[in-house]
C-alpha cells in the first residue's frame, strides 16, 4: 500500500543531488533504499554506506511520459473493467492474479513494463466485476465512487502542487504503521467471513458501534491512508524528475499511482455500499 515499486529506485526517493554527488554515491557499495524524510543512512538504521543513486540520464523520466503511461495503464484497466463488467466470474481470478502481480512489480529491482501492464489487466478484470455487482444491487453507486475518488485525488493534488501538504518522516511512520493495522483487520475480518464465524455480509465491518457501522469508521480511516500515500507518491515522483533517472522509472511511477487509485476507489466504493446498505 506504500507502494515499494516507487522507493526500490534510489534516485526517486533522495534529495536532489548535483551530477558529480549523483555519480560519486552511484560508484560506492550498494545500500538499502532510503526513505523519504530521511536525510542519513544512520537515521535510517543502515550503517555507514551512502544508498545507490542512478546517475542523471540523456532521456530522463519526466511528468509528460510519466503521465502518458499512467494514461494508458488506466485505459487498459478501463478496456478490461468492461469484460469482468459483463463477465462478473473473473472476479476471483482478477483479484488472484492482480495481488500476485502487484507483489511481484513493487518487489522488483527494474521496472518490467509486460508485468506491469498484466496487472492492469487483472486489476481491470477485478475493479470491472466487482463494479458490476455492486451496481446491480444499488444502482449509481460506480458513479459516485468514480467521482469521489476524482475529487480525492483532485484536491490532494492541488494541495501537494500549493506546497500546503508534504509528508514528514513522522507521520510516515504514523501511516505505515496504521497501513499495518489496516491489513491485519482486513486478513481477519476476511477469515472470519469466510469460516462462516461472523455471517455479517461486511463481516466485522457491519459491526454497530454507537449507531454506525464500524465500516464506515474504517473506511474513512483506508481513505485518509490512501491520500497520505498519493502525497508519497508526488513526491517520489517529483524525486525523480528532479533528480532526471531513467525514464524505465515512469512506468514504476505510473504503476504507484495506479495501485494507490485502484486502492482508493475500492475503499469508496465499500463504504458507499455499507452506508447505503444501512439505509
Amino acid at each position: 500500500m506504500s507502494n515499494p515499486a516507487l522507493s526500490n529506485n534510489p534516485a526517486l526517493n533522495g534529495k536532489t543531488l548535483s551530477a558529480d554527488e549523483l555519480r560519486r554515491i552511484y560508484d560506492q557499495p550498494a545500500a538499502q533504499t532510503q526513505r523519504p524524510g530521511i536525510d542519513t543512512p544512520a537515521e535510517a538504521g543502515i550503517g555507514g554506506e551512502q544508498p545507490p543513486v542512478i546517475t542523471p540520464s540523456d532521456k530522463p523520466m519526466t511528468y509528460e511520459n510519466t503521465i502518458s503511461k499512467t494514461v494508458l495503464l488506466f485505459l487498459i484497466v478501463l478496456a478490461f473493467g468492461a469484460v469482468g463488467w459483463f463477465m462478473p466470474i473473473l472476479v476471483l481470478p482478477g483479484a488472484i492474479a492482480g495481488l500476485v502481480l502487484g507483489l511481484v512489480n513493487s518487489f522488483k529491482k527494474e521496472p518490467s513494463v509486460p508485468l506491469i501492464v498484466a496487472y492492469a489487466v487483472a486489476q481491470g478484470l477485478f475493479l470491472g466485476g466487482i463494479s458490476g455487482v455492486f451496481e446491480a444491487q444499488w444502482p449509481g453507486i460506480v458513479s459516485q465512487a468514480v467521482i469521489g475518488t476524482l475529487a480525492v485525488f483532485g484536491v490532494t493534488l492541488l494541495l501537494f502542487r500549493s506546497g500546503k501538504v508534504r509528508t514528514s518522516p513522522k507521520m510516515t511512520k504514523i501511516v505505515l504503521i496504521a497501513m499495518v493495522g489496516y491489513l491485519a483487520f482486513s486478513v481477519v475480518n476476511m477469515i472470519l467471513m469466510w469460516t462462516g464465524v461472523n455471517s455479517d455480509p461486511w463481516g466485522l465491518r457491519g459491526v454497530q458501534v454507537f449507531g454506525m457501522p464500524l465500516g464506515f469508521v474504517i473506511g474513512l480511516l483506508a481513505i485518509f491512508l490512501a491520500a497520505y500515500s498519493l502525497v508519497m507518491d508526488f513526491e517520489l515522483i517529483q524525486n525523480g524528475v528532479r533528480n532526471r533517472v531513467p525514464e524505465k522509472w515512469a512506468w514504476s511511477a505510473a504503476f504507484g499511482l495506479m495501485v494507490t487509485l485502484i486502492w482508493l476507489y475500492v475503499e469508496i466504493l465499500r463504504l458507499l455500499a455499507i452506508l447505503r446498505g444501512n439505509d
